[in-house]
């Protein structure tokens, strides 16, 4: 039950990482197992090297939590591979339907993350606010073409990573910002369809390179954060939730300007729900809906880890 459970958290975030505005670290935290990741990661060090080159298999899968990490790592896989081209298409088609359930899921999000917060000091009010300013900018960059190149894509790659164990900062909407999300998510939806060649193996190789050099250099310092500041930390962790709600509003529309470019170029103005053409009640009950997931959800990590 463990083992499927952690499959099961790790489809969870696998999913959220292919939607700009949504962050596996926020369903991470909402699923109980964000401190637990963090810390396994950055137990990667030169002693687990060299438990790996002498052999030492029992002290290594101790010492890295492997069974945790991998069960993790098939649900991400998982759900990536599965869902990229489903949400490709609701991005496209069904883009405030999206934003709705998104918007429900990180509301509900920071109502159970803020326990994580033993008491709210004036420094821990600080830490919230900033990190709030820093999603809010974040949100704010417009999207670059960006040049697909190897080089580009490991960098890109090791940016978006660290973003994606962030809460509240999404590593898809980051891949976005620097160009480089559709080609990606192009390259993984062609290939579970069977349509893989060398170059995009290649391609898709740099990129799991790049996502794991910045994972391991990231997760030291995250991890030491927790360690020794951990109530602030996490004040500046729901800080950057609360700021990311603004991108997920889904009362807004694109601009007449950019309604005919690539999902990546365009921009959008938020509107009133009497100026929104769509089903406003719609919007509100996939909210609610993705709200009552998320305490569902909370419910049932917390019984499992009694």
């Amino acid at each position: 039950m463990g083992d499927a459970l952690n499959v099961f958290r790790g489809f969870c975030m696998g999913v959220a990482d292919t939607v700009p505005g949504v962050s596996g670290g926020t369903v991470a935290l909402i699923l109980g197992h964000y401190d637990r990741l963090i810390a396994a990661i950055s137990q990667v060090d030169s002693e687990a090297i060299a438990m790996l080159i002498g052999g030492r298999w029992r002290e290594l899968i101790d010492k890295l939590d492997l069974r945790f990490l991998i069960a993790l790592a098939i649900g991400i896989a998982s759900g990536i591979v599965m869902l990229a081209g489903l949400m490709h298409w609701l991005l496209h088609e069904r883009m405030n339907e999206t934003m709705a359930v998104f918007f429900g899921l990180i509301l509900a999000s920071v109502w159970v993350v803020r326990r994580n917060v033993t008491s709210w000091t004036f420094s821990r009010y600080v830490a919230a606010l900033i990190g709030i300013a820093v999603a809010l900018a974040i949100s704010q960059i417009p999207a670059s073409v960006g040049d697909v190149s190897l080089v580009y894509l490991f960098l890109s790659a090791s940016i978006a990573i660290c973003a994606m164990i962030l809460p509240g900062i999404s590593g898809a909407f980051i891949l976005l910002l620097l160009g480089v999300y559709e080609p990606v998510i192009g390259m993984i939806k062609e290939s579970a369809r069977g349509n893989i060649d060398f170059s995009t193996i290649v391609q898709l190789g740099v990129f799991a390179l790049g996502c794991l050099t910045g994972l391991l250099a990231f997760s030291r310092l995250l991890n030491y954060l927790l360690s020794t500041h951990r109530d602030t930390t996490m004040a500046a962790l729901i800080g950057l939730m609360i700021g990311s709600v603004g991108r997920l509003w889904p009362l807004q529309v694109v601009t007449p300007e950019t309604a005919d470019l690539k999902l990546k170029y365009q921009e959008f103005n938020l509107v009133s729900p009497s100026e929104y053409p769509g089903s406003v009640g719609g919007l509100v009950v996939l909210a609610i809906v993705a709200i009552l997931v998320v305490i569902v959800a909370d419910r049932i990590a917390n019984k499992a880890d009694r």
